[in-house]
């Protein structure tokens, strides 16, 4: 972002002629399916508003930034369809309060990417338009949920993507093409006008190659919102200032290095890369995580759970898809979320559903909560007595297109991920490891809650 900024400045070229460029990047490589929509006419005209400005000197800190976001955040007389047949051609009446800010500072929204339907899926192959391809591979899946968003940054068809995570959807897809991707503390980012998929568990965040341009964004974004009552007034940092050089107390669990699904390369890697941390001062502490193979199932339950309620508003009554077989109130209400819905979501909503029933609460819906509430105090616990938790980000690296057939095996693809969203903390992806077919895989570093900036200032150490 800086380096754009300087060269609009010295007019090197301008801002339209960057929209225009990055407008090529995605018809050259539009097979990638990346976007679902490119805002073309609306991009230029606001690069020529944004152009003005940055000549007279009254630009926002984001002018120059052109960023696609993830098909599920609103944008005001846009089409928001979470990648699903249900919300086809449904137009948003207003725009996501993160939308509202960004915009605030300038900053060029190029066009609305795909995704896991309703944000459900680590593999972007769940949405009703067919998969996203990963730029750097094109046999390999970029990763989910926010798939069309990573796949467009490292592509080059945009300088920085927002995506939602609400259990590793932003930062696995940044581990498997090799970006930057951050999930905030939980209400750090007004979630309104988000689509909502697991309430307690969503959070907008920021993909972007390099840490300085995750910051400078979540700076804009962060904030109170008075229009979402689970957004935090905690004081917002200048999360985007260069931190000095210290040493941290780090932190790993043994369950992770010892787990049977992690790649050996991967595992020597990272244990390599704890080794280069000691030598650098840092201080680098085993510890014990005993709910690790609880978190897949935990989540699983909780989040089917409020995506069951959730994704109740979508009846074919209100808006959205109806179905033309329908003739009357029930068939309606049946044939139309049975056909606007895909497999995946329809099995979430489903096992949602049972988990909530009568009889079955008690034994799954509450017992989860339960389990939730150790993961939270276990996680807290640990952070206490560090700054941060090192993991990798993913067991290994992008797996093929159709390769993982099974629901279950998909979901344990988030293993690494969900402790983050289980414990509200906040959580980021680096690009650090490399596979053996030269594919990136990332480093994750979780700090405690709201220490986002210095987080992101020990990422851009591990970057620089």
């Amino acid at each position: 972002m800086r380096e754009i900024r300087e060269a609009l400045l010295r007019e090197d070229y301008s801002l339209t002629d960057l929209v225009k460029h990055y407008q090529s990047k995605i018809a050259e490589r539009s097979h990638l399916a990346a976007f679902r929509e490119v805002f073309t006419d609306d991009s230029l005209e606001r690069a020529s508003e944004v152009q003005s400005k940055i000549k007279a000197g009254t630009a926002g800190k984001l002018a120059g930034m052109v960023l696609a976001i993830k098909d599920n955040i609103c944008y005001r007389d846009h089409e928001v369809g979470a990648a699903s047949k249900i919300l086809e051609g449904f137009i948003s009446p207003y725009h996501a309060t993160i939308v509202e800010r960004l915009l605030a500072e300038d900053v060029i929204i190029i066009g609305r990417t795909s995704c896991d339907e309703f944000a459900m899926g680590s593999s972007n192959e769940n949405s009703a338009y067919g998969p996203v391809l990963n730029p750097l591979d094109e046999a390999l899946v970029p990763g989910g949920s926010s798939g069309g968003s990573a796949a467009a940054v490292a592509a080059g068809m945009c300088l920085a993507s927002l995506g939602s995570d609400t259990g590793g959807s932003i930062r696995q897809p940044a581990s498997f093409c090799g970006l930057v991707g951050l999930k905030p503390t939980y209400g750090r980012v007004s979630r309104y006008g988000l689509l909502a998929y697991a309430s307690s568990m969503d959070q907008i965040g920021p993909f972007a190659s390099k840490s300085e341009d995750a910051a400078l964004l979540l700076e804009v974004m962060a904030g109170k919102d008075s229009k979402d009552n689970t957004s935090s007034n905690h004081r917002v940092d200048e999360y985007s200032e260069e931190g000095k050089a210290r040493t941290y107390e780090l932190a790993y669990y043994k369950e992770i290095v010892e787990h049977p699904g992690l790649d050996p390369q991967l595992k020597a890697d990272f244990l390599a890369q704890l080794e280069i941390l000691r030598s650098q001062g840092h201080k680098v502490e085993e510890l014990s995580f005993p709910y690790l193979n609880d978190l897949v199932p935990t989540y699983n339950v909780l989040s089917n759970a409020e995506a069951s309620s959730n994704l109740s508003r979508y009846d074919g009554i209100r808006y959205g898809y109806r179905s033309e077989n329908a003739g009357d109130i029930d068939t309606t209400y049946t044939k139309s979320r049975s056909e606007g819905f895909g497999p995946e979501v329809k099995r979430r909503i489903m096992l949602g559903t049972f988990v909530l029933s009568s009889g079955y609460y008690d034994a799954y819906y509450s017992k989860a909560q339960k389990v939730r509430r150790l993961i939270r105090d276990a996680t807290i616990n640990a952070l206490s007595d560090c700054d941060f938790i090192l993991s990798p980000t993913t067991p290994h690296s992008a797996f093929k297109i159709g390769d993982i057939q099974d629901p279950v095996q998909m979901y344990l693809e988030d293993i690494f991920t969900v402790q983050a969203n289980l414990a509200g903390v906040p959580s980021v992806s680096i690009p650090k490891f490399k596979s053996a077919s030269g594919m990136p895989i990332g480093l994750q570093i979780t700090a405690g809650p709201f220490e986002e900036k210095k987080m992101l200032q020990f990422a851009r150490s591990l970057e620089d």
